[in-house]
């Protein structure tokens, strides 16, 4: 970094505190000089600016996240070798500019305006103020790095339970569940929704009386609307929420991994027990999708896609129907998306419920797979045994 950059000029460093980065924790394991960042210090004259900050606000939960959850080490890592005056902590620089993009604040003159006049950035900031400059430079520097860790904070705060509820329905039919997408948005689209809200401000103006009355309706009147969850109002709660949402998207991939594994060494002819050892080798080398996705509204949902083409957190029912009689003799709700893996234990269900196998399965062809035929050739059923795959549902 240069001599320019940052708040203050090269003759006034002396009046700056200065810590050596200690560990992952303080420095990314990085040996370089940072300017003093203490979110936890106190103002000299009270109140403290974290008693204005009320502790269901959202500031706190992007702080949370960039404490607890982001990798920071490549931030750290790009100053090892810089020269000049100490630059700003990146945890600093990163809660301001995520926070920013939550609010609809991006530009890096606009940043550093809110860091000296509104409470929730100034808080953010610990008191600190970046110039528009050391800003726009910082995201400059570490734009792909920054991507990456608007994308696990995005992901962490869908799983963390920001959402709505749905509904249910079935015949391996994706059941919309008691979660919604609506409130998670991408990077991208961001900028348009920006010019979204930019318009309903236009529209507050106008008729502001009429927008209140609809707000409180909406919202209710002790309510803004942007409150966190109540089981994130609490800063403890919010790190087992978070906890359990990274663990929960682990264990998922892990068992995505181990089910595919065995699936293809069983394909290619190997035993159950090796078949069982790939499957934990691939668990133990999991990596989960940073696009995967954990909602604590209903945790066991999983997103899926419905009949419209659309996504939505959803349960995959499933019902096997005796073809005479119309009469429902299996059904089961799962959060595995695809059909194909429905079959085996829907006639399993079947033969525990019923005592006997079917002579004859209709099903849609995305049931069909080699090893459903298989299975199906492999136990004994009725004389009249068979399958019929269609590209529509079987009536």
């Amino acid at each position: 970094m240069s001599d320019s950059d940052g708040l203050f000029p090269a003759t006034e460093l002396e009046h700056v505190d200065l810590v050596v980065a200690d560990g992952v924790e303080a420095g990314g394991g990085v040996n370089k000089r940072f300017r003093a960042f203490e979110p936890a210090a106190v103002m000299l004259v009270p109140p403290s600016l974290d008693e204005w900050l009320p502790q269901n606000h959202l500031s706190r939960f992007i702080a949370d996240i960039v404490e607890t959850q982001l990798d920071l080490k490549k931030f750290y890592a790009s100053y090892a070798k810089s020269k000049g005056q100490p630059p700003y902590d990146p945890r600093l620089m990163v809660r301001v500019l995520l926070y920013g993009y939550c609010v609809g604040v991006r530009s890096s003159r606009e940043l550093e305006r809110v860091c000296v006049d509104v409470v929730a950035f100034r808080w953010l900031a610990a008191q600190q103020a970046p110039d528009f400059r050391s800003i726009a430079r910082f995201r400059k520097r570490h734009l792909s790095s920054l991507g990456n860790v608007f994308l696990q904070a995005l992901e962490l705060c869908r799983a963390a339970g920001m959402v709505s509820l749905g509904q249910v329905a079935l015949d391996g039919t994706k059941v919309r569940a008691t979660a919604s997408r609506r409130k998670a948005m991408s990077y991208a689209r961001l900028t348009e929704k920006q010019k979204v809200l930019a318009d309903e401000v236009s529209a507050l103006l106008a008729d502001a009386d009429a927008i209140d009355d609809a707000e409180d309706a909406r919202f209710g009147k002790d309510k803004r609307g942007d409150e966190l969850p109540p089981e994130l109002a609490r800063r403890e709660s919010r790190l087992v929420k978070l906890a359990q949402a990274r663990a929960a998207l682990e264990a998922d991939a892990a068992l995505r991994a181990r089910n595919e594994a065995e699936k293809k060494a069983r394909n290619k002819g190997n035993d159950d027990d090796t078949a069982a050892q790939k499957g934990d080798d691939a668990a133990k080398k999991a990596v989960v999708n940073p696009k995967a996705q954990q909602n604590f509204t209903d945790p066991d949902s999983r997103i899926m896609k419905t009949a419209d083409g659309s996504f939505h957190y959803a349960y995959n029912a499933q019902a096997i129907v005796d073809a005479d009689h119309q009469i429902i003799v299996a059904t089961t709700l799962t959060n595995i998306g695809v059909d194909v893996e429905q079959v085996v234990p829907m006639l399993e269900k079947l033969h525990t419920t019923t005592g006997v196998l079917p002579g004859q399965i209709l099903a849609d062809a995305g049931y069909c797979s080699a090893a459903n035929l298989d299975y199906a050739n492999s136990v004994e059923v009725g004389s009249d045994a068979g399958w019929s795959f269609s590209s529509r549902p079987a009536a």
